[in-house]
């Protein structure tokens, strides 16, 4: 298993459902290292797809570290996008909801 896979797993595992009530989304996440994956939050569920989506609410790229960091809390998101860490297209407002649907 890619290292990248498994900070998705282990995102995808600390999903809480009362955060993303009535969520309907798509995140798209491209790695700078090369890999694609996306998670959709639809109706209280929470899957893990790789690759592209064909149509996501908000498309966030960024490299590996970048993404554990944020993820652990370690860096704050808003920061990172403020810093050029992270590029974001798409409902950028709903990019700044992933520590609270995804805590730590």
């Amino acid at each position: 298993m890619s290292e990248a896979k498994a900070v998705f797993d282990d995102m995808v595992s600390r999903f809480d459902a009362d955060q993303a009530d009535g969520m309907d989304a798509v995140f798209q996440f491209n790695m700078e290292e090369g890999a694609s994956y996306y998670v959709t939050i639809d109706d209280g569920e929470c899957t893990l797809g790789e690759g592209d989506h064909d149509d996501p609410t908000v498309t966030l790229e960024m490299d590996l570290d970048t993404l554990k960091s944020v993820m652990t809390g370690e860096l704050d998101g808003m920061a990172a996008f403020m810093q050029g860490k992270i590029r974001a297209d798409g409902d950028i407002m709903l990019a700044t909801k992933l520590t609270q649907i995804f805590p730590q």
